[in-house]
């Protein structure tokens, strides 16, 4: 059992919890992530680790209430325990040898992307990081990324907060005023990542994408999370979660995201699981 230690409401559908796993926090670095359940008769559902602490032995989960099992967990206060709490899992981000980087989230993708930007500023290296919301009532960590990047642009789509327009026409009018970037790291939603790439491929910028297909038992077996990239298969829970977005065939990922859209359960009263069915 793992208890959670710390449970902030981050907006009105994102939640931040710390829990008590010393195991995973000894060996977890930014990009990996867990997979977690509620309770003995809860779905596995992988979760991005957002932080660690090694000495206090507790690991930092974000998340968007969006389905069944995020709704669960949302009711759950500090003091309360998960049945199962797994990791880390999946590939490390390869963060070593960058000098100047920009760091790009999108919505809830932000909590993804800011291990990342916080282990790059870290070890001395420029951190610009562009997050983007589609409004000011839903930003996130705007103090946590001010904290571990050297400049922090935040856009919102309706301009309510910050600069308004997309990530994307930021990172433009960075790269036309001369920014040489290392690497560019996009984390948020596919549609998102997908014309980061597009921007920066003219450019030939490294550019890291992390990718959330559809994840069932996160060790490779299952073949859920399948990914095309530079036309091969690879799986999102062991060759990933990072792959080169300009390998990437997001058209083909969106299509697979969407395949169980309308049959995803977001009631319990509603899922015959639960109706012994």
């Amino acid at each position: 059992m793992y208890k959670i230690l710390k449970r902030r409401q981050l907006n009105e559908n994102v939640v931040l919890m710390d829990i008590d796993a010393p195991f995973v926090a000894k060996k977890a670095l930014a990009g990996q992530f867990i997979i977690l359940r509620v309770d003995e008769y809860g779905e596995r559902i992988p979760l991005t680790v957002a932080d660690y602490d090694r000495e206090k032995g507790t690991v930092t989960i974000i998340f968007q209430v969006v389905g069944a099992t995020t709704q669960l967990l949302s009711t759950l206060k500090e003091g309360d325990f998960l049945k199962d709490f797994a990791g880390p899992l999946g590939k490390a981000t390869e963060l070593e040898g960058y000098k100047k980087v920009c760091v790009i989230g999108g919505g809830v993708g932000c909590a993804i992307a800011y291990p990342s930007a916080k282990a790059l500023f870290n070890s001395g290296a420029e951190v610009d990081v562009i997050a983007g919301f589609r409004s000011k009532d839903i930003v996130i960590l705007e103090e946590e990324f001010k904290a571990v990047s050297t400049n922090l642009y935040l856009t919102t789509d309706d301009g309510s907060y910050g600069e308004k327009g997309l990530v994307t026409e930021k990172l433009q009018s960075l790269i036309d005023a001369g920014n040489k970037y290392d690497l560019v790291l996009a984390i948020g939603p596919v549609p998102m990542m997908k014309f980061v790439c597009k921007t920066t491929e003219p450019y030939g910028i490294k550019t890291l994408v992390s990718l959330n297909p559809i994840m069932i038992d996160g060790s490779g077996m299952c073949g859920g999370c399948r990914v095309n990239v530079g036309g091969e298969i690879k799986f999102a829970c062991v060759d990933g979660p990072d792959f080169d977005g300009h390998q990437v065939n997001f058209d083909e990922l969106m299509k697979r995201n969407s395949t169980y859209r309308e049959a995803e359960a977001h009631d319990r009263a509603n899922c015959r699981l639960y109706k012994g069915v």
